[in-house]
């Protein structure tokens, strides 16, 4: 956990909390996407300056990012305000004024064919697919079946936090009627769970581990096609993620350029 002062927050803490806000569409951090140019503090208000890849991101998008920024910087106890201001985007006065008075994306974007809040369904359970593919890899990876996976739920999973080495925490996953156990690296099942809670999919100890795309516990028979379903969408973000890699270098590479003139 980052440090802080008792009169507000560090320029750490903030990263931190901005390292929870994923790009929708990648499922990756911001931070980590190098989307964050600056953060400043100012007692207890924390401003961060924000620079997506292109400056034709969905609007959508953005707004979601700038919203979650917002108020995962707020989440802090020694911030009362963050002020979020977003860079070379043709929607930036929109999304600035938006995010920065509490209005909703209805009222930044009246004329918008459709609500913020289904894209983020649809991503978040794009995302859940996804990492649902790792976790089972990582299961696959440590010798169980389909039939022992398709089986699990949470009930099953308890923390080991005793790994290979002092860097990898695992998890135990207890098998067939809970006979005996196996160790799995704790971070693509814990990533997993993060998403199938926010789907409101795996919530009690009884609840199936795994799921369908449509959200329906799987069947042994059918567990290869589910599997192969989770790959395409993280070959799918992965090459989306690519993309925009290679957009933002180009981006830079002109504006280098340009302060070079």
């Amino acid at each position: 956990m980052s440090a802080q002062t008792p009169d507000g927050p560090t320029r750490a803490a903030v990263r931190d909390r901005l390292d929870r806000v994923t790009d929708p569409e990648l499922d990756r951090s911001i931070v980590a996407l190098d989307y964050v140019d600056r953060i400043e503090i100012d007692g207890r208000t924390a401003a961060v300056d924000l620079t997506l890849p292109t400056a034709w991101c969905s609007p959508a998008f953005a707004w979601m990012m700038a919203v979650d920024a917002r108020d995962e910087v707020e989440s802090l106890s020694t911030v009362e305000t963050a002020r979020i201001v977003l860079h070379d985007h043709m929607h930036e006065a929109e999304i600035n004024r938006g995010v920065n008075q509490r209005l909703t994306f209805a009222e930044a974007f009246p004329d918008a064919d459709g609500d913020v809040d289904a894209v983020r369904t649809e991503l978040d359970e794009k995302a859940r697919v996804a990492r649902q593919y790792d976790a089972v890899e990582a299961l696959l990876d440590a010798g169980l079946d389909a039939g022992a996976i398709v089986e699990l739920r949470l009930r099953d999973l308890e923390r080991d936090g005793a790994g290979s080495d002092d860097a990898t925490e695992t998890v135990a996953v207890y098998v067939r009627d809970r006979s005996f156990a196996i160790a799995v690296p704790e971070a693509p099942i814990e990533r997993y769970l993060e998403k199938a809670r926010e789907t409101s999919l795996v919530s009690n100890p009884d609840d199936v581990l795994f799921r369908t795309p449509e959200g329906e516990p799987i069947d042994a028979e059918s567990f290869d096609l589910v599997h192969r379903r989770g790959r395409l969408a993280t070959v799918n973000m992965s090459s989306q993620g690519g993309i925009c890699d290679g957009l933002r270098e180009a981006r830079e590479g002109r504006l280098e350029g340009s302060a070079d003139d």
